[in-house]
Order: C-alpha cells, then sequence, then structure tokens
C-alpha cells in the first residue's frame, strides 16, 4: 500500500503538510470540513504537492520534515526549483559560498529530484555531535484499557515520538479499543512492541525515568519533565520513560530499577494525573527541544503597512466628522491622537485591516441610501 506526504494551500495563504494511505479521501476531508483543526477554519483548502513513499515510516519522516521547513523552501518544493530548494537547504552564512553545494549526484527525474530532499540533501556535519539525541521511548506497564493506550500513541504522535513498549497489558495486544483512541496515530500502535517484564522493556536503554508522583521509598535522584528533557537531549544512549497503570502506578521495586524518578509539580489535594496526560506532559517538554514545527508562529500573515492603517484611520475619521465626533474644536486633535492610539496598538494584518475597511465602507452605504 503506498503512502503519501502532501502539501495544502489554504485560504489564508498558509501551507498545511500532512501524510495519508488514501490521499483522495484526505483531501476532500480537509476540503470538506470533515476534519477539524488546522486547515477547518482556513477553508477553501488546495492540493498543491504530493509525493509517494512505500512505508508509512518513510511518509510521516518526511512530513515532519518539510513542516520544519520555512515558506520559501515550501514554495520551492511546489515549485519544483530544485537549484532553489538546493540553496535554501544551507544556513544563510553558508549561501551563495562556492562549497555549499551538497554532495550528491542530480537525480535522474523529478520525483527522485524530490524524495532526494528527504532522504540525502542535508549536508554532513565534519564534527558529529558525540552525544547524538534520540527520542525517548515511551514504556507503559501494565495497562488496563486499550483506550489508554490509544490516547497515550496520540499524544506521543503529536510531539514526534513514535516508539512504544508495552509491559503485560492486561487485554493482550493487539487491542481492538487502542485504533480509534489513537485518532490516527496508527504507526505508533503498528510499531508497539510487547514484553513480558520491565527488565526485558529497557533492557537496551542506557537512561530509564519512573514516573510517579507519590514517595516510594527509593533513594533516586527526582527531575521534572523539563529536566529530564534537556538530560535526555544531552545524553548518550538510548532513554526510556516508564509509566505505571492507570489505578496504581509503578511498583516500588520497578521505580527501583529506573536511574532517576520524574514527577511533576501537582495538587496534593488531587494528584491524578491519567495517563495519556501524563504522557504528554513528558512528550511536550521533550518536544520543546527538538524544534518541532509551530505553524501558528510561521504562517501568520504579515502585518499591516502603514500606509494601510492610515487609511483605515482616514477613513473611520471621514465618517466621524459629519456626525460632530470630532467637538469641541478645542479637544479635535487630542481625540484623533487617541483614536490613532487605539487602532494602532493591536498589531492589525492587512487582511484584519482591509475587513474593518469594508465594514467601514459598509456603514457608509447605509448612510446614503434612501
Amino acid at each position: 500500500m503506498p503512502f503519501h506526504t502532501y502539501i495544502l494551500h489554504c485560504a489564508d495563504r498558509s501551507y498545511y503538510t500532512g501524510h495519508t494511505d488514501d490521499l483522495d479521501r484526505r483531501v476532500a476531508q480537509h476540503q470538506s470540513g470533515a476534519l477539524r483543526g488546522y486547515t477547518y477554519e482556513r477553508r477553501p483548502v488546495e492540493l498543491v504537492w504530493t509525493e509517494e513513499f512505500q512505508t508509512r515510516e518513510e511518509a510521516l519522516s518526511a512530513e515532519l520534515k518539510i513542516k520544519n521547513w520555512s515558506r520559501a523552501k515550501k514554495e520551492a518544493l511546489i515549485a519544483k526549483d530544485w537549484d532553489r530548494l538546493k540553496h535554501l537547504s544551507h544556513p544563510p552564512h553558508e549561501r551563495n559560498h562556492p562549497t555549499s553545494t551538497p554532495d550528491f549526484a542530480p537525480p535522474r527525474s523529478s520525483r527522485a529530484k524530490s524524495r532526494d530532499y528527504f532522504e540525502r540533501s542535508e549536508k554532513p556535519n565534519p564534527n558529529p555531535n558525540p552525544n547524538p539525541t534520540t527520542n525517548p521511548i515511551i514504556v507503559l506497564v501494565r495497562p488496563q484499557l486499550g483506550e489508554n493506550i490509544g490516547k497515550a500513541a496520540r499524544a506521543m504522535l503529536n510531539f514526534g515520538l513514535t516508539e512504544l513498549r508495552l509491559v503485560a497489558p492486561r487485554d493482550g495486544w493487539p487491542n481492538p479499543s487502542a485504533g480509534p483512541a489513537a485518532a490516527g496515530a496508527d504507526i505508533v500502535l503498528a510499531n508497539a512492541s510487547v514484553h513480558q517484564t520491565l527488565a526485558e522493556a529497557i533492557a537496551d536503554c542506557a537512561n530509564v525515568y519512573a514516573t510517579t508522583v507519590r514517595k516510594r521509598g527509593v533513594t533516586k535522584p527526582v527531575v521534572t519533565p523539563e529536566q529530564a528533557a534537556r538530560e535526555i537531549h544531552g545524553q548518550q544512549g538510548c532513554s526510556a520513560i516508564v509509566f505505571g497503570p492507570e489505578r496504581s502506578g509503578l511498583e516500588t521495586d520497578e521505580v527501583a530499577i529506573a536511574r532517576a524518578i520524574l514527577t511533576v509539580p501537582i495538587n496534593p489535594e488531587f494528584a491524578s494525573l491519567n495517563l495519556a496526560q501524563a504522557v504528554i506532559l513528558c512528550a511536550y517538554e521533550w518536544s520543546k527541544h527538538a524544534r518541532l514545527s509551530q505553524p501558528t508562529a510561521e504562517e501568520l500573515l504579515p502585518p499591516a503597512t502603514q500606509e494601510e492603517l492610515d487609511g483605515l484611520i482616514a477613513h473611520l475619521e471621514a465618517l466621524l466628522t459629519p456626525k460632530g465626533y470630532f467637538k469641541p474644536p478645542s479637544r479635535a486633535a487630542a481625540t484623533h491622537r487617541t483614536l490613532r492610539t487605539m487602532l494602532t496598538k493591536p498589531g492589525w494584518n492587512h487582511l484584519e485591516v482591509r475587513t474593518l475597511r469594508g465594514v467601514l465602507s459598509a456603514i457608509e452605504k447605509r448612510r446614503d441610501e434612501p
């Protein structure tokens, strides 16, 4: 079964990147509003680029990589402008440098060129980091409900984590209740491994964090999710974050296996987090160090120009003057300044200014009608 990574152009000029195993159906869902997410309030949307991959892992990897790209780099990919894409693949200080060309042979086809930018176009680092960052593994010990496993998988994939290990799940594995609760995080569930003991599940891990909110009589370093995330990014070897059963949490002997205890400041009168909440807290803190994409930060519309703001203010003043709003004359200058301050303070973008101008035009037209 082929998988597709795709880019949609939204009505607000932003770009949305996703992956699917049924491209036509997924695009139709975005266009109809059946998917309530980023594209729902940005319709109509248009499919502007797609690439086919043999596995979901490859498609997801391409999606995550593109989401981290700048707008200019996405548009170069959409336009199949390979020279510009190659140019933008380097840090600004290396661009236009004679040695900045990526070291790979030009692909023979357009599709090969496209795929090459996901697999080989990153310039090798001559001084690789001796402590490479690896994604932490999430380990669920004796999880009780398939729905909770699915929700934990969803929380993981939200923040770029994909490796899930299950220790003696109560209802066995696979669990039919996990899929619907995962809400599309199928790659996490499909690759989940099952182990009989916690020791078996973390045998290849050098850094193990046991999550608990209660004192267990075990003397261990205690860290917050934020501290654990920093440590994971700076440590060698595989790291695992271990979560206990929903009802009781990890047992004392299981906490004792870990190198450190991971806990969160929480209301002592109600120290109750469900499994997915606990997973998402840890995954989010890790993601802050992984430079995942932030669509709302990247895709904001540009601010309105001074000319557009002046036009809005002049338009409003022209409507208010005949109504006597700027009387008495001794206060007119101060009132004009206050009005300008109010209208320039919010930091309107050009679309918002045009919308307000449209509102004023509608009011003006209604006033002139007989």
